[in-house]
């Protein structure tokens, strides 16, 4: 089985930056797609990035060129680098993983505030 935990979320300033990072572990098969989810307050879960074992990455519109995702295959560890900030990205973040079976994880999930 595989477990996700999400870690950097915290207060940040319109404008300013933070990185997201989550860490899969455990035994199970392997990781092939990771990714990162939010939910906003009032809102359903959205995807905001993915990223393929080879590199290959989408983004939703309201994050490109603002978010960055990477990942640390030897590790199986994906992060979010975030900045220009809005009050708008206030979310939970939640962490994914996809198996080569087509089998999904979910991290607990890490807040993310950005107010002045």
């Amino acid at each position: 089985q595989v477990q996700l935990v999400e870690s950097g979320g915290g207060l940040v300033q319109p404008g300013g930056s933070l990185r997201l990072s989550c860490a899969a572990s455990g035994s199970g098969f392997s990781i092939n797609t990771m990714g990162w989810y939010r939910q906003a307050p009032g809102k359903e879960r959205e995807l905001v990035a993915t990223i393929t074992s080879f590199g290959g990455t989408n983004y939703a519109d309201s994050v490109k060129g603002r978010f960055t995702i990477s990942r640390d295959n030897a590790k199986n560890m994906v992060y979010l680098q975030m900045i220009s900030l809005k009050p708008e990205d206030t979310a939970v973040y939640y962490c994914n993983a996809v198996n080569l079976y087509g089998i999904q994880y979910w991290g607990k999930g890490t807040l993310v505030t950005v107010s002045s």
